[in-house]
């Protein structure tokens, strides 16, 4: 039990008695009353003046004489209030708060009527010297019981948790807001007011999801830049959901109402013929926001779908990338923005799996700011059907970040909780959130009716006043501007609501493109004959052998285990022999872009040994247990190579990639899964992010994704990629699909990725039993010359006529049949591999038709016949003649028992020579 929880019935003596234990021996007391009394002495030390010495001395000698009880239970009030008090404050602006037992009344710690005059040295713990407990009391009540509630007391960082206290017990009357503050604050509330009225009497009863209710997000946001920005910050990366968005892209983004409207009317001048669009609250922007002590900051708002919080890890990995190819890795230049809604931020997965990745080396940001618009109601449902917990943002204890709880009506207590995150974020770079608590004037939309389901919430709301004439009511009866300036503001604010009705010109706000989007404005997008054959992408021979050798040089000093030793004599036997496996074939691929001077990003579970053992990417010093970069290790390699074993995350990680893809089309980064099958868990970025982002948003991503896949007796759940889902997706050149055979086209499909005047994202169905296959090897040649081969017609035919049967196979199958080809003297089976299967290489496919004609044609694949590519190149490569050989239609991949696997795999054989 903790010390605050019983102090209050606590005899005197018996604490006293306590405390001279502790003060001979700290470790000798419950943890909870060492805690007490160290936070105790801190304050008496405090309020002697001896502050720094207490700090740094610990609790000897801070505090002399017999301790006072009751100056104890004062101090055990303080900490009820720090600790609960936000319980209880006043951050509901519709309805009266339940009674969540906050428990801080002066009685529960024994402090009756009779001390409420007595004067106590603790006073000076919240800033007030020694003064009575009715000051006391009054200025917790003050600090702790109005619009804002303060959650704090999860955090295990004293640093953090003392440094809030002090800003928060510290603040003057008002928040310490300037006259020009309040201005601002009034002007940001008539923008969002004015968009609002606008679109509601223009488009009326159209979809805006609008911010009526929550207008305070548009001076929080203001803030929240302004103060990041004076803090050292250069550029925001904002991720949010459909609601408030068409606001913050005009009020933040300075996205003139012309092209809202023309969204709106379906004039915008989206060319078609490049992709499909998307409604207009999904839409992004990137603006050089107006500083008010002058100069700009980058802002960008990302493109997003209707999936909730699906776009967090996509933020996170853009300002990562900003992070380390505009910034230097300095993470306070770059702020991400999160913006959630109340039951997304308590319901959805991402939002767990981005906080646990936010301290993470791999996927450090240098902390986010969240931004809750807590509408109390998720579409239909309340929030005691949308949550356990007390908070929908109860989840951000989970990694110790602050939580500000603030009633959304009143703005200048918003603007308060924004510059205090911003000033956290700077100085802690870590996550903190503000949880405004407000209310959604309409329905889930401007269609829907809301009293159909919460006819009491809608009753209050619909009496209730906006955000903006409740502030200036506010201003003007305390005297903070007068009625002639509330009238002033008053008629612009008309003034503007008429000229947008009139539809008056609006000049946006200027740009300046960084780097990396100068890059990518030099790339076009594709056209269908950028597909016919790929580009020369092979490298000289002495590259290879440079990499080679930086492959196997290790620092000075460096213990690596044996193991080691044998992994560097396989490889150096491949490389006298001038052949590469698929291991060195790909570090040959990454090594060699990396001397043309890309980045290189990579990450998943694993990644550097690889999970089927082969990568070594990195090599570990058995003594030390420090790393070893093996590709930096090349001579004159001035590129980085940043790979990162993930968490054990499937959805938030590769949503963080595809974001970091955004940035830069010089950077290659990849993403691989364990098991191609894990990629499920992702599913909703591949649909929504990676297979659509050019269409939707005309954003290409040059991302790889790494899928191992095969059949090889291991199950439903490891054997299988789900290649069928992917080549559904296909359609537009949107992406790149491949089931690759071969460590030298391998090669080839990672350079090609670099070497288009285009990117699209490469989906690879990786091998795994191929990683050791002696047959799987390629000669130096192949790397040295060529290029990558979407289809590899069969090499040992002498004469086409002679065939009569024509195997089209793709991936790892094409081993087994070749094996048993070579063991029966099958001269008479062609077998080809159609390396890539979308864009499906058509013309290249009917070559090798019409060179063997009259020859019996077939697709091969392990995966069941409902499953796999044959359903597609069925839809796309319509001919008749094309005859399927697989295994049975099934509801699952693959069966769980070896042996029924082994004669399954031995009958397609059979079938395929028969």
């Amino acid at each position: 039990m903790k010390a605050t929880a019983y102090i209050s019935n606590a005899h005197p003596s018996y604490i006293e008695s306590l405390y001279e234990d502790y003060q001979k021996d700290a470790a000798s007391v419950d943890p909870e009353w060492k805690k007490f009394f160290e936070g105790f002495e801190f304050a008496q030390a405090n309020a002697n003046g001896n502050g720094a010495a207490a700090a740094t001395n610990g609790h000897a000698g801070a505090v002399s004489g017999a301790i006072n009880a009751d100056e104890l239970k004062v101090y055990s009030l303080i900490q009820g209030y720090r600790e609960r008090a936000h319980l209880e404050s006043d951050t509901n602006p519709i309805r009266k708060r339940r009674d969540r037992k906050a428990s801080i009344d002066t009685r529960v710690f024994g402090l009756g009527d009779e001390l409420l005059d007595k004067e106590f040295a603790v006073g000076a713990e919240v800033g007030l010297g020694k003064t009575t407990l009715r000051k006391i009391v009054d200025r917790l009540r003050e600090v702790y019981l109005g619009s804002i509630g303060f959650e704090f007391s999860h955090i295990t960082d004293v640093e953090r948790k003392n440094w809030l206290y002090q800003q928060v017990e510290s603040q003057p009357s008002g928040y310490g807001l300037s006259i020009e503050d309040k201005k601002q604050i009034l002007f940001k509330l008539n923008q969002a007011v004015v968009l609002e009225e606008f679109l509601g009497n223009k488009y009326l009863g159209e979809k805006r999801f609008s911010l009526e209710g929550g207008e305070g997000t548009i001076p929080a946001l203001d803030a929240i830049i302004q103060q990041s920005a004076a803090l050292g910050m250069e550029e925001a990366v904002i991720g949010m959901a459909h609601r408030g968005r068409l606001s913050v892209l005009a009020n933040i983004m300075g996205k003139t109402y012309d092209h809202i409207f023309s969204e709106f009317e379906s004039n915008t001048k989206y060319d078609l013929t490049m992709g499909d669009g998307d409604v207009k609250y999904h839409l992004g922007y990137s603006t050089q926001f107006p500083l008010r002590a002058g100069g700009t900051v980058q802002v960008k708002l990302v493109p997003n779908p209707s999936h909730l919080e699906s776009v967090n890890p996509v933020v996170e990995g853009f300002a990562r990338a900003k992070a380390d190819t505009v910034y230097g890795e300095d993470f306070r230049k770059i702020l991400p923005i999160l913006i959630h809604g109340d039951a997304a931020v308590a319901g959805q997965g991402p939002v767990y799996e981005v906080l646990q990745m936010s301290q993470l080396d791999g996927y450090f940001t240098g902390g986010s700011i969240h931004f809750v618009i807590n509408n109390q109601v998720g579409f239909t449902t309340d929030f005691d059907d949308a949550r356990s917990s007390h908070y929908s943002t109860s989840i951000a204890t989970t990694i110790g970040a602050p939580i500000i709880h603030v009633n959304g009506d009143d703005a200048e207590a918003v603007v308060f909780a924004a510059n205090l995150a911003a000033a956290y974020r700077a100085k802690f770079q870590a996550d903190i959130f503000i949880d405004m608590v407000c209310y959604r004037r309409h329905g889930h939309n401007e269609a829907d009716d809301p009293k159909f389901t919460q006819p009491k919430l809608y009753a209050l709301i619909d009496k209730h006043k906006n955000p903006r004439d409740l502030y200036i009511e506010q201003l003007t009866s305390r005297g903070d501007v007068n009625k002639e300036l509330a009238e002033t503001m008053e008629t612009e604010f008309k003034a503007t609501l008429q000229d947008r009705l009139d539809m008056v010109k609006q000049k946006p706000f200027p740009y300046t493109y960084q780097k990396p989007e100068i890059e990518w404005k030099k790339l076009r997008s594709s056209k269908p004959e950028d597909f016919l054959v790929s580009p020369e992408t092979g490298v000289a021979e002495s590259t290879l052998d440079k990499i080679a050798t930086g492959l196997s040089t290790m620092p000075d000093g460096f213990s690596p285990l044996r193991k080691v030793n044998r992994i560097l004599k396989g490889q150096k036997k491949l490389v006298d022999n001038k052949k590469v496996d698929w291991a060195l074939a790909e570090l040959f691929a990454y090594g060699s872009l990396m001397l043309d001077g890309h980045d290189i990003r990579m990450s998943g579970q694993d990644v550097k040994r690889g999970t089927f053992s082969h990568r070594h990417a990195i090599f570990v010093d058995e003594k030390s247990g420090a790393e070893h970069n093996r590709l930096e290790g090349v001579d004159g390699m001035n590129s980085k190579f940043r790979i990162y074993n993930s968490l054990l995350s499937e959805f938030a990680v590769l949503g963080f990639e595809f974001g970091y893809s955004l940035v830069s089309p010089q950077s290659l980064v990849i993403w691989e899964a364990q098991f191609g099958d894990f990629a499920n868990g992702a599913q909703t970025i591949i649909d929504q992010y990676i297979t659509a982002s050019e269409s939707k948003w005309m954003r290409q991503s040059g991302l790889v994704m790494l899928l191992p896949h095969g059949y090889e007796g291991m199950g439903p759940e490891h054997s299988s990629a789900r290649l069928e889902r992917f080549l559904q997706s296909c359609a537009q050149y949107n992406m790149t699909v491949a089931n690759i055979s071969s460590p030298a086209n391998f090669f080839h499909a990672i350079r090609r990725q670099l070497n288009r005047p285009f990117r699209k994202p490469l989906v690879v169905m990786s091998p795994k039993s191929l990683l050791r296959h002696p047959m799987c090897q390629s000669d130096y040649s192949e790397l040295v010359e060529g290029n990558f081969k979407e289809v590899i017609d069969d090499k040992s035919i002498a004469d086409a006529k002679a065939v009569k049967k024509v195997l089209f196979c793709a991936g790892k199958i094409y081993y087994d049949l070749l094996e048993h080809k070579s063991a029966h003297g099958r001269d008479d089976v062609a077998i080809v591999r159609v390396e890539q299967l979308y864009p499906l290489p058509g013309h290249q496919i009917d070559a090798v038709v019409k060179k063997y004609e009259g020859a019996e044609l077939y697709w091969v694949q392990e995966e069941p016949s409902n499953m796999g590519a044959w359903g597609y190149v069925a839809c796309k490569y319509r001919n008749p003649d094309l005859v399927l050989i697989a295994r049975k239609a099934s509801a699952s991949p693959a069966t769980g028992y070896k042996k029924v696997h082994v004669a399954e795999q031995q009958a397609l054989l059979e079938r395929a020579f028969a």
